[in-house]
């Protein structure tokens, strides 16, 4: 094994890597190459305020650039079909037994994790804790407040 790490990704999630890659390549790369075009025609770079964002830009770019295209390298796609076991991929609807409540989360990988799009991560304690379960199942979840148990209602690709 290479020790280099697989990162997981929706389809969707994927796609919003590559989008954000191909708009750093073609659009903003060329336009900071430009900016610093420019300001070297205005001489002396020792003081020159516009080259010098123009160059803290354009590394922050290229970081971004490289960090992309280690993910885009190292994906792992993840296959949404449908399954009666909540696992990466799944949206699952789970109701609070304390209350009777009823909340949607989509199980995604680390990096697209957003709890307030409810996105959870199948590394986080709640997501960990719905991986493998099917409907009906009871899970207990641990949480700094305490821990408390909901039940899957139902599970979606």
């Amino acid at each position: 094994m290479s020790g280099k790490k697989e990162i997981k990704l929706t389809p969707a999630g994927f796609l919003e890597i590559e989008t954000e890659l191909d708009k750093l390549r073609k659009e903003d790369r060329p336009r900071i190459i430009q900016a610093i075009k420019e300001a070297r025609e205005q001489g002396d770079l020792s003081e020159n305020a516009d080259y010098d964002a123009a160059r803290e830009e354009q590394s922050k770019v290229e970081a971004r650039i490289k960090e992309l295209e280690y993910m885009v390298e190292h994906a792992l796609i993840i296959d949404e079909t449908k399954s009666d076991v909540v696992g990466l991929g799944s949206t699952v609807t789970i109701q609070y037994v304390d209350d009777d409540d009823e909340d949607e989360y989509k199980i995604v990988g680390s990096l697209e994790a957003d709890p307030t799009d409810n996105k959870i991560s199948d590394e986080s304690p709640f997501g960990s804790a719905l991986c493998g379960k099917k409907i009906g199942d009871i899970v207990t979840i641990d949480s700094p407040n305490g821990s408390y148990d909901v039940k899957i209602v139902s599970i979606a690709a």
